[in-house]
């Protein structure tokens, strides 16, 4: 497998845009928190001032990556559930709980998305800028948060249904695939990492 095919692998178009916000949000904090912040440092030291804001910038960039890789972990799984008795359930009951862990994450999503549309809509009605030097409008940084939140209900909505519409199908390998818990091979398979016991049979 490419390095490229492992970056941008075939999906479906909901997923690669996910995967794709997920790098800007990458982006965001190498440029607009390691690097500003290094700039700071460095003429802090040197001039014994910072030139840019980078404590508030890197505030911003924070919360704007947060808001555009979180559709990323839905369609990666990569959100924390607990599932400890799950897999000590019958079949159609772990059915059940993924279904209803699906939505309560979806309910969760939309009411997060409705409450940033809301905070950006008064910010952009006040005109408000920040309280700093830079006086920046609060729509910017806003903007980009509430964007990363809007995708992620969409998303978060939209693999609950794509799942059941699986299951309708009965295509179980695929609903388990959208909203299923992880196996602890899968685990290690996601996170990169050889897995031991493939390791030893492929050498048996």
């Amino acid at each position: 497998m490419s390095d490229l095919s492992r970056l941008l692998p075939d999906e479906p178009l909901p997923q690669r845009i996910s995967r794709i916000l997920a790098w800007a949000a990458g982006a965001i904090v190498l440029v607009g928190c390691s690097f500003l912040i290094t700039i700071d440092v460095i003429t802090r030291f040197l001039f014994k001032r910072g030139m840019v804001e980078s404590f508030e910038i890197s505030g911003y960039a924070l919360a704007a990556c947060i808001g555009l890789g979180l559709a990323f972990t839905v369609t990666s799984k990569a959100n924390i559930r607990v599932d400890i008795l799950l897999g000590a359930l019958p079949g159609k009951a772990r059915i059940v709980c993924d279904i209803i862990a699906s939505l309560a994450l979806a309910l969760v999503a939309v009411a997060l998305a409705w409450f940033a549309w809301g905070t950006l809509a008064q910010s952009w009605a006040l005109n408000a800028k920040s309280v700093s030097q830079l006086q920046t409008p609060m729509v910017l940084p806003q903007g980009i948060w509430c964007v990363g939140l809007v995708w992620f209900a969409c998303m978060a909505v939209l693999i609950p249904i794509q799942a059941i519409a699986r299951l309708i199908a009965h295509d179980r390998a695929g609903f388990d695939a959208l909203i299923g818990s992880l196996r602890v091979t899968e685990e290690i398979e996601q996170s990169g990492v050889e897995n031991p016991a493939a390791g030893a049979e492929s050498r048996s």
